[in-house]
């Protein structure tokens, strides 16, 4: 892949690149990406800047990979409303194991420096904190929009927050970063890394690069975990593949773009493909799914997982390989099943589900939450790819 294949998928690079060779010069440069362990699944959402590392890495540059151990007891304010509740650290140092475990589904090793912030802002004396805090102001912070609207609303804004992007800034100074990447949304927290590095003394500062939002499956909400419209990582190829082939046919060349290696020229004529009707979009999907699930899986399990969506949603028939479940004597009614096995955690979604029409029993449709399960061998469906095969109990 050429470097200029590498820009066109970002937003904004600020300041400009010296010159369209400065990617591919031959000292490697240091970039840096840090990513806070405030929860355990990583989504497709976060592989656009991951993707756009790893070609970064094929040019030859290492990647200073930040797991925000420390900074995810604060909790990024980005995009929030009100202040974050904070995380045990249990459950971020069990987060930030799965990251690891992620993110070289993609990035290459060797490339690669884990760090996990703590190592040097849990040292930062009192005096130290008060030298970082003195390099911005209030009202530089309320510049950004979330803690804007949330002066404005007169919602409260504790002084906690306000040291988040100073100390994920202060990353880049420890680091020495030459190029720091992240979403369109960190934009602030980027530039504080830069003005702190001239601040700290740094004769050069990092570029920043900033690349767009994905788009979740319902193609206008960016993809999040908490919207319910996310594909994760280690989403199982089945279950992949499948959701890649609902999304909105605006996004597929989108996808391609932020999500794979195709390159700008062929993405193009696919577009312009589609545009005139010379190409089904829904083959352009199954190339999409087959791609990305060949990423995080293997190219085989994206062929079985191909043979397997159109065995069961073209012939309408069931899956091969189901979960079973035991039930219980005697058997429960199939909302509770469906809160016992944790298949869905939230009852609120469960009734949701249910007047949807979206749960069936041997292919029926049951709308009626406390339908009595019968103690004989079903099978259950939930939504259009979740298939659970019930047993009774012996």
């Amino acid at each position: 892949m050429q470097a200029q294949d590498i820009l066109n998928g970002f937003d904004t690079i600020s300041p400009a690149l010296p010159n369209h060779d400065y990617l591919i010069q031959s000292k490697p440069l240091n970039i840096k990406f840090g990513a806070d362990p405030s929860a355990a699944d990583l989504h497709l959402g976060h592989a656009v800047i991951l993707t756009k590392l790893r070609q970064l890495q094929d040019l030859g540059h290492h990647i200073q990979f930040i797991i925000g151990d420390f900074t995810a007891r604060i909790g990024d304010p980005t995009g929030k409303s009100e202040t974050r509740k904070p995380i045990s650290e249990s459950q971020i140092q069990k987060n930030a194991q799965t990251y690891q475990d992620q993110v070289f589904k993609i990035l290459n090793k060797s490339q690669t420096t884990v760090y996990f912030n703590s190592e040097w802002l849990a040292k930062l004396s009192s005096s130290d904190l008060i030298r970082l805090s003195a390099c911005s102001t209030v009202a530089r912070m309320l510049e950004r929009d979330d803690f804007k609207k949330r002066f404005k609303n007169n919602q409260s804004i504790s002084i906690h927050e306000f040291l988040y992007p100073l100390l994920q800034g202060y990353d880049s100074v420890v680091l020495n970063s030459d190029i720091e990447l992240g979403g369109t949304d960190q934009t602030f927290n980027l530039l504080m890394g830069r003005q702190l590095q001239k601040e700290y003394g740094h004769k050069t500062q990092q570029h920043i690069m900033t690349l767009p939002l994905l788009e979740g499956l319902d193609g206008h909400q960016k993809m999040s975990k908490s919207l319910q419209n996310h594909i994760c990582i280690l989403d199982p190829p089945n279950d992949m593949y499948g959701k890649l082939l609902s999304i909105p046919d605006p996004l597929i060349t989108r996808y391609f773009q932020l999500l794979t290696q195709t390159p700008q020229q062929e993405i193009k004529a696919m577009s312009d493909a589609m545009t005139s009707g010379k190409t089904n979009p829904k083959h352009l999907k199954e190339r999409l799914a087959c791609d990305i699930v060949s990423q995080y899986h293997s190219e085989d399990a994206a062929n079985t997982a191909k043979e397997e969506f159109n065995r069961i949603f073209s012939q309408k028939d069931t899956p091969s390989d189901m979960p079973e479940i035991t039930l219980p004597s005697p058997p429960p009614t199939l909302s509770a099943l469906i809160y016992s096995e944790q298949i869905i955690a939230s009852k609120k979604e469960i009734i949701r589900l249910f007047k949807q029409g979206a749960i069936s029993i041997n292919g029926e449709k049951i709308q009626d939450p406390n339908h009595l399960l019968s103690p004989s061998p079903q099978t259950l469906k939930i939504g259009k790819r979740r298939f659970y095969k019930l047993i009774p109990s012996s």
